[in-house]
């Protein structure tokens, strides 16, 4: 099976080929035509400023994500076919018998810039070494922290660390580009020897937001997943909540970061891989873990001692690990350098401001996997641009490489077994359950059961979840196997998780009652049975997900109201007349909104960090039970949970505040606040409520900006977003869109009320 005849080969570099060379480019082992080629995770904008650019780059570094299946990969199985699986599971078995572990030198950075501009020389902190590393990971925090970074996602500053960067690179090697990857100002950057990077495939890189609302940039973490030689290694690069009290939302991000960083396979039809099935995991960045009830004169006492494993006893990323809240399984060597944070600008001296920053080792690398043993860690006094210092760690990992030879041999002897075994048997599977209730299942909160398949055949069996006909997909969109579809070895078994989550898209059927907790899945054994699961369950309806109109013409709780009231009062029309229903006076607002908002404007008009800081999931799901059920009088939680509560509220809303029959004409009257004006007074009623009632509120907030420093670009950009939305089969809005949005809602911030 000569499976070498057809692959390209690359890691070359893009600016040296000729243009019939560059149409042979391949990406992540996929042929490319020239003008094919793209970085998704560039804007249109940054890969222009690239290009005009790229002559005043070093030589050593090349942009060309131009990389191809590795020649000494195993054989790449394109279907989920019963036979290829098996083979491949054979093979993984047998890896010892045609594997050889090598070491490469590899050199990780972290960097917090505080939205500076590179203006000293790198070399110090990434070429201190007199050998040159063979990969560098290289990550930076708080790239840039203008609004239009924030929000649009672009910034000079990416090819500014870029250019300095490589700039920086060991000046004994040259060095190719594998990847960029960046989130507002979270950048990672994967560089390899030129002559190395034959070796690397299945490169992609993915990001995921965990400040407000889950997903907004400010926070969270980006990571790049690839396939060295025969070794999946991963490079996350995070910045975590802030703050020295915070550290729970500090466990938070690094879970969500975990459960919702996945990487699309070669195979479409196999499971993403997420951080953990991994062969390496190397995650670097500013985890903002902070010094714990020690006083700042007793920290600065340690340090000038040098006695940092005193120190470290107060550290809390050392005290969370401990009780496995996080980082659980990961390893971090012993820190013998002074903490990296807090720094005054162009100085090594502490911080001097009004808040006195207690010294704190925000900045960290930690590793998880075989075959990797830390070489250095230590920081870099020398550069002073940030009030961080930099980090960086020398490893050298064990890389599983390829005998091309051995591995011919050991298929080749995979495949006669296989031969001899083909036919022989009908694959045979038992679940252990097939009948699955859930019990009031709540919005935004996971509920999961497991059940067991076991191959109780003499041959290996496959199983799929497969649709019904007529469906566009095995389940309904609130239910999730995982995984979907998998392979069994006579004997073993698997367990599977059945997930129940309702968000934003499944909430508005469920709770005007057109869709219950029903479905059945079909498990298909390939060449075998069919098994038939029953899930059923009851959904306990929320006002999360329920219309304007609906809530204002509630009386009462949504937990309190029956199915027939809630299936009358969901097919409201959005005009409707006053004695609609022979109803009681509906509220003029629903009162689940004014709860929220009330208890912001009592507790938190002039507190710090509003709208920027996200919430813990725990409190919003007291808060959420409060509106729905009534209890407890008073919203629970911290103003953050209630804030981040809020717009959910709003961004579940089935029509948004202002409604998608309005949507173009509000873009289209962006410059002329008298047109602005008559698009809002053309809104149903309860809308055009809310949206009054809302702008009241922001203004309040705005008046009070002197304390809690809210400005009102981000408050537009943050609502503009959530009161204006496409309708649903209109393409995701441009960041021209969006800005217009953002310039919409301003209008009546500025200019009063609508």
């Amino acid at each position: 099976m000569n499976y070498e005849e057809d692959r390209p080969v690359s890691g070359l570099d893009i600016n040296s080929v000729s243009d019939l060379e560059a149409e042979k480019m391949t990406m992540n082992g996929q042929w490319l035509k020239a003008n094919q080629r793209f970085d998704p995770s560039r804007s249109p904008q940054m890969s222009l400023r690239h290009n005009k650019n790229k002559a005043t780059f070093t030589d050593m570094v090349r942009s060309a994500d131009v990389l191809s299946a590795n020649k000494s990969e195993m054989v790449p199985f394109t279907k989920f076919g019963l036979r290829d699986n098996l083979i491949k599971s054979e093979l993984l078995k047998n890896e010892d018998a045609y594997i050889s572990i090598e070491n490469y030198r590899f050199f990780v950075g972290t960097y917090n810039v505080n939205g500076q501009s590179p203006r000293e020389s790198l070399q110090s902190w990434l070429s201190q070494d007199s050998e040159p590393p063979d990969l560098y990971c290289i990550g930076f925090q708080e790239l840039d922290l203008s609004k239009e970074a924030f929000f649009f996602n672009d910034t000079p500053k990416e090819e500014e660390w870029f250019k300095a960067v490589s700039d920086g690179l060991h000046p004994k090697a040259k060095y190719a580009k594998i990847k960029l990857i960046r989130l507002v100002g979270i950048m990672l950057l994967l560089y390899i020897k030129k002559e190395l990077a034959v070796n690397v495939s299945e490169v992609e890189a993915e990001t995921v937001g965990t400040g407000i609302m889950g997903r907004m940039g400010n926070k969270g973490g980006v990571a790049i997943s690839f396939r060295f030689h025969n070794t999946r290694l991963c490079i996350v690069n995070s910045h975590l909540a802030a703050h020295v009290e915070e550290f729970e939302r500090r466990n938070q991000d690094f879970r969500e970061i975990c459960s919702r960083m996945q990487f699309a396979q070669a195979d479409p039809t196999l499971s993403p891989l997420t951080i953990h099935k991994h062969d390496v995991v190397l995650w670097l960045g500013d985890l903002n873990y902070r010094l714990k009830d020690i006083e700042v004169e007793m920290v600065k006492k340690c340090i000038d001692n040098q006695d940092y494993k005193t120190l470290h006893k107060f550290d809390q990323l050392k005290q969370q690990i401990d009780v496995k809240a996080v980082f659980e399984g990961f390893t971090e060597g012993q820190i013998t350098f002074q903490p990296t944070y807090k720094y005054d600008p162009g100085t090594d001296e502490w911080d001097t401001s009004e808040k006195c920053r207690t010294p704190a080792w925000c900045d960290r690398v930690l590793w998880k996997g075989k075959h990797v043993k830390q070489l250095e860690y230590r920081s870099h006094m020398d550069l002073k641009t940030s009030d961080h210092k930099p980090v960086s760690s020398v490893f050298d990992i064990g890389i599983k490489v390829v005998n091309e030879e051995l591995y011919k041999k050991t298929f080749e002897e995979i495949v006669r077994c296989l031969d001899k075994m083909e036919n022989d048997c009908i694959p045979s599977a038992a679940l252990s359950q097939r009948e699955f209730h859930y019990k009031d299942v709540k919005y935004r909160q996971l509920q999961v059961q497991t059940f067991t398949i076991h191959n109780d055949g003499q041959v290996a069996c496959q199983f799929e979840f497969i649709r019904k006909l007529d469906e566009e997909s095995y389940s309904k969109p609130w239910l999730r196997a995982n995984p979907s579809k998998g392979f069994l070895t006579p004997g073993s078994n698997m367990q599977i998780e059945l997930e129940v989550f309702v968000n934003n898209q499944t909430a508005a059927t469920l709770n005007a009652a057109e869709e219950k907790i029903e479905d059945i899945l079909i498990l298909h054994l390939d060449r075998g049975k069919d098994f038939f699961l029953s899930v059923t369950g009851n959904y306990l309806h929320s006002c999360f997900g329920s219309s304007i109109q609906m809530l204002c013409y509630m009386n009462g709780y949504m937990r309190d109201m029956s199915e027939e009231s809630i299936k009358r009062l969901a097919h409201m029309p959005l005009q409707m007349k006053e004695t609609f229903l022979g109803a009681e006076e509906p509220s003029k607002i629903p009162k689940e909104l004014w709860m929220m908002v009330d208890h912001l404007y009592r507790n938190a008009s002039k507190q710090e960090d509003l709208f920027q800081q996200p919430g813990l999931m725990s409190e919003f799901e007291a808060i959420r039970d409060c509106l729905d059920s009534g209890y407890p009088e008073s919203l629970p939680g911290s103003n953050h949970s209630v804030v981040e509560a809020l717009l959910l509220f709003l961004e579940a809303l089935p029509e948004p505040v202002i409604c998608y029959q309005s949507y173009q004409k509000c873009l289209e009257s962006i410059g002329d606040y008298s047109n602005s004006k008559e698009v809002v007074s053309m809104l149903p009623l309860y809308h055009k409520n809310v949206f009054k009632y809302l702008i009241s509120f922001l203004r309040e907030l705005l008046s009070n900006s002197d304390e809690n420093h809210l400005d009102i670009k981000i408050l537009a950009s943050i609502f503009g977003n959530l009161l204006l939305r496409p309708p649903p089969d209109w393409p995701k809005p441009s960041n021209s869109d969006k800005w217009k949005c953002q310039e919409f809602v301003q209008q009546f911030l500025q200019l009063g009320d609508p």
